[in-house]
């Protein structure tokens, strides 16, 4: 007996691939996952709009003149990615114990771990050079006069990120607990107490009591690990926010035309 042909069952629309590009007659695996990655997208952007943000965000007009200084705000934010991620991979091994384990756990990390030694000098040697990057990037904004109206609002959300980042250096300073960051530490909680009305009350509360112990150490690994992050943060995305609907200013020597200047060129 002849076998009985049945028809293909329907596909739906959104399933069928796209029509190739007019001269385009690649159908290759490569062209199959770009089409499945597209559709992906398509996938998400039509339940979110993330696309109108995205596009906000990235494609603003920029000011004539534009030079290199003006990057030094995102290697200061990709500097700060890198510490948050390398100090992800260290708490995973680290334990903030004073009698011995957070100095047995630093040289397990640099002595036995798998890339130990190269992830914790990332941070290590970070940290300094997002300091630096932070000064420099402040120092451009001063300079360039981008502290004036109406960005006022932006340089104290910088100024707040600034000391924040002193802040992280300074309580990440101590987890090793050796000799050097715990004396070290010991001066700097004490040169904070000599601050006036506040002073007093802030270093109690840095070393979590009358003296350094078990819980100071807890104390410094919870403030550098989850509140000083969280907090820049958010901190960082209102900054990325303002950036974006004011925009930048043009270098000082740049000068605006006059609307007479305008006038005669168009």
């Amino acid at each position: 007996m002849p076998k009985l042909k049945l028809p293909a069952p329907p596909i739906p629309a959104k399933l069928n691939p796209r029509p190739a590009r007019p001269g385009s007659t690649k159908t290759g695996p490569l062209d199959v996952a770009a089409e499945a990655g597209i559709s992906a997208v398509d996938w998400v952007d039509e339940r979110t709009s993330i696309s109108g943000a995205a596009r906000w965000m990235m494609f603003r007009k920029v000011p004539k003149g534009t030079n290199w200084f003006y990057t030094l705000g995102s290697s200061t934010m990709f500097a700060f990615l890198s510490q948050a991620v390398t100090g992800v991979f260290l708490a995973m091994y680290y334990r903030p114990d004073a009698a011995g384990g957070a100095y047995e756990s630093i040289r397990y990390i640099n002595n036995e771990v798998f890339l130990g030694e190269f992830v914790h000098g990332m941070h290590k040697w970070g940290s300094s050079v997002m300091v630096i990057l932070v000064f420099l990037h402040m120092a451009r904004t001063f300079f360039f006069g981008a502290y004036k109206y109406p960005r006022e609002l932006n340089w104290v959300i910088g100024v707040a990120l600034l000391i924040l980042t002193m802040a992280m250096s300074f309580t990440g300073y101590l987890l090793p607990f050796d000799q050097r960051s715990y004396w070290a530490t010991i001066v700097g909680v004490n040169i904070n107490g000599t601050g006036p009305l506040v002073g007093p009350y802030l270093s109690d509360f840095l070393r979590a009591g009358p003296e350094f112990g078990a819980t100071t150490l807890s104390r410094f690994y919870a403030i550098h690990m989850l509140l000083i992050p969280g907090a820049m943060a958010a901190l960082i995305g209102a900054h990325l926010y303002m950036v974006a609907k004011l925009g930048t200013t043009a270098p000082p020597w740049i000068k605006a035309d006059s609307p007479v200047k305008k006038e005669e060129k168009a």
